[in-house]
């Protein structure tokens, strides 16, 4: 398995938000805009950390799976790809966490 499925989950959203008026869930997602789809990522990241904290790892796997289909919503919302985010991480690969949030902050400070 690789980012392969993530691009054709985001493949699909994208077929889903460009369909005519087929109704889907995907569509009536990002039809309620970035606000809706940002709402509902946070309710499944929600019932991820219960997942974790509390369930079995396949409760875990599938809360896992919903918190990233709905990633991928909201970031079609905002016509953000996932391959852009795949090459930043990409980027950060090799560099260590403190080293890469350095970096962000140094960034933030210079705008």
């Amino acid at each position: 398995m690789s980012d392969a499925v993530l691009m054709r989950l985001a493949a699909t959203i994208r077929e889903r938000r460009a369909a005519g008026a087929d109704k889907s869930y995907t569509r009536e997602l990002l039809d309620g805009g970035a606000r809706r789809c940002g709402k509902k990522l946070g309710e499944e990241a929600t019932e991820t950390i219960i997942a974790a904290l509390c369930e079995d790892d396949e409760a875990l796997r599938a809360e896992a799976a919903d918190l990233l289909y709905h990633l991928l919503v909201l970031l079609e919302s905002r016509d953000v790809r996932i391959g852009e985010v795949l090459e930043v991480l990409d980027a950060r690969m090799g560099m260590s966490g403190l080293q890469e949030k350095a970096n962000r902050q140094t960034m933030a400070d210079r705008t």
